[in-house]
């Protein structure tokens, strides 16, 4: 593997030309195209840059392994390869082959990790360089955009069969990770292909980042249901501008009408990443922790217990406590369910709260990225239990990070 800067300038010439028709004729094409035709235009664009081939890897649900959209190669794994070094980093990586170089760029789509692009190129200078970038921009984009209508790159980047509440939860699930220059958030969310009843949304609004986690009880599909009612009620109202108290009270209002015998535990967040001031609600659950200079700051976002969401009748809270906190530049918030923190190895021994957030303070503090923090995360809570998780366990990390304008 070589280390990937900038290579010598190399100034245009007859190798370098770009025949600018066909490259224009290639990005129309990509805009009808199939997704199972993204691996023939992939090489095709390579081409009409001066590159030998390209293909396409995406991450698989459990982000273990980089699937090949070209059907006829095989798998390589994200903790043990070139490309996997590119997908963890959000980094290109060179690695020498037989016939010259394969160049190992990421996928990324504003901030989520799709996968990897493998650019064959004889030789590399900053012009094939900076060829290699755009083309895989231009494809992250297109994956995308045709996923949210493909079963079949759904289905291509799955290892295992889902189970019909799984299917319809992860359905409303937003991606893994969004974000802008001021702020990131990124979740995880196991066992990824019988999860039932926990579920995070999170999403952006000008300068607001809203953040929710929630578990359901149960473990069927009416715990998915109650998730799933609980997420579209709440961008119903906070896309009808309704404030943290309202977001909630909508939530609580339409779980009592549609599932009046359902209701679910959660915290629901609202980061100004202007001020870096944070309001949020505990409905029931697990209060968030704050992480700040590379520790937890104790009870820092710990709140007087409210009910669950949903309760009806006399059950119901009369009002919401809406919380308030001003966090300072490259805080971190944790909201987690308890199956994180219960999980139990062969011992019965609980995974606990104190290994759960001395892992993401040393992941951090070693320069992860917090997508790649919560996907380590995980994967050490599915191995201390054998991959054998007795409840969901979802995670659900931001950080505010104003220094970034």
């Amino acid at each position: 593997m070589i280390p990937v800067s900038d290579p010598p300038h190399a100034s245009s010439g007859p190798d370098t030309a770009v025949d600018e028709n066909r490259l224009e004729d290639l990005i129309i094409e990509a805009q009808t195209a199939l997704p199972v035709e993204l691996p023939a235009l992939a090489n095709r664009c390579a081409s009409a840059l001066g590159l030998d081939t390209a293909l396409i890897y995406l991450a698989d649900l459990q982000q273990q392994l980089l699937i090949p959209l070209d059907e006829a190669w095989e798998p390589l794994p994200v903790d043990r390869s070139s490309a996997g070094w590119a997908y963890r980093t959000v980094s290109p990586r060179v690695a020498e082959s037989d016939d010259g170089l394969i160049l190992w760029m990421p996928l990324v789509d504003g901030a989520e990790r799709l996968g990897v692009l493998a650019v064959r190129t004889a030789s590399l200078d900053r012009v094939r360089m900076r060829r290699s970038r755009m083309l895989a921009h231009l494809f992250a984009m297109l994956i995308t955009s045709k996923r949210a209508y493909s079963d079949w790159l759904a289905a291509r980047t799955r290892t295992a069969t889902m189970r019909l509440p799984a299917e319809m939860l992860r359905a409303f699930l937003p991606p893994r990770t969004i974000g802008s220059s001021r702020c990131v958030s990124t979740a995880v969310l196991e066992p990824a292909y019988d999860v039932a009843g926990d579920a995070f949304d999170h999403s952006v609004v000008k300068d607001i980042l809203h953040t929710m986690i929630l578990d359901a009880m149960g473990h069927d599909l009416t715990a998915g249901l109650t998730t799933s009612v609980a997420m579209a009620a709440a961008r119903n109202a906070r896309r009808s501008g309704a404030d943290l108290a309202d977001v909630v009270g909508s939530v609580d209002q339409a779980l009592a009408q549609w599932l009046p015998d359902s209701f679910c535990t959660g915290v629901l967040c609202r980061l100004d990443a202007e001020t870096g001031v944070l309001r949020w609600v505990n409905c029931g659950h697990p209060p968030p922790l704050l992480i700040r200079a590379e520790r937890v700051v104790a009870r820092a976002l710990d709140s007087l217990p409210q009910p669950p969401i949903g309760l009806a009748g006399p059950l119901a809270p009369a009002a919401r406590q809406v919380h308030e906190a001003t966090l300072e530049p490259g805080d971190c918030v944790l909201l987690y369910t308890d199956g994180v923190v219960e999980a139990r190895d062969a011992d019965g021994a609980e995974f606990g709260l104190d290994r759960f957030t001395d892992f993401i303070i040393r992941s951090s503090s070693a320069g992860q990225r917090p997508a790649e923090v919560l996907r380590l995360l995980i994967h050490a809570i599915l191995e201390y239990q054998r991959n054998q998780l007795r409840d969901d366990a979802s995670i659900l990390l931001f950080e505010w990070r104003p220094q970034h304008r």
